[in-house]
């Protein structure tokens, strides 16, 4: 008896698995982007690194990407507003942090500007109040300068500025000193 060329079905009634024709580099780039786009957004560099560390040659990389960022599968612009809104919002980092990544992941300078713009120096401060006011009472008992030490060093590890730190955590002990003398005053 002769077996089908192509596939057929097995002793357990499965599909045996036919043999794919080897991909072209443009097809293994395209599949390679898409599986990794699919995941999350992805910046032009990011995939054009994959492509590379997968031996997919620079000219049929650069015709892929060129035409997924025709399409706007590949968007660095919307990337990095999405990046500042979501890392802001959600792990309080500041405009200097945000940069760092956004470069470290080949978003061009004048995108992370644009990015950065979105996120306004009062928001900002706004933010860094918040972080202190979570961690302010962890610090309590400890001496002043300690206090201060700390809570300006975790804002320090986001990406804000010196000056804006020490000014937001000198307030917010500040702001502790005078409800505690209030609430003192109060009952005696």
């Amino acid at each position: 008896m002769r077996e089908e060329e192509g596939g057929g079905r097995n002793r357990r009634g499965r599909e045996d698995r036919q043999e794919l024709p080897p991909q072209s580099p443009e097809e293994q780039a395209r599949a390679i982007c898409l599986r990794l786009l699919t995941g999350s957004p992805r910046t032009r560099r990011q995939l054009a690194d994959a492509l590379h560390k997968r031996g997919i040659p620079e000219e049929v990389s650069q015709q892929v990407l060129s035409r997924y960022e025709e399409v706007g599968l590949i968007d660095d612009a919307a990337f990095a507003g999405a990046w500042v809104e979501s890392r802001h919002r959600g792990r309080g980092l500041a405009r200097r942090a945000l940069a760092q990544e956004l470069r470290t992941k080949g978003v061009h300078a004048t995108l992370v500007e644009e990015a950065l713009e979105l996120l306004d120096s009062e928001q900002e401060e706004e933010t860094a109040r918040e972080l202190v006011e979570r961690k302010l009472r962890a610090t309590r008992g400890l001496e002043r300068d300690k206090r201060i030490r700390r809570l300006a060093g975790m804002l320090a590890r986001k990406g804000y500025p010196e000056g804006m730190a020490l000014r937001v955590v000198r307030r917010a002990l500040e702001a502790e000193g005078e409800d505690a003398d209030e609430l003192g005053y109060q009952g005696e």
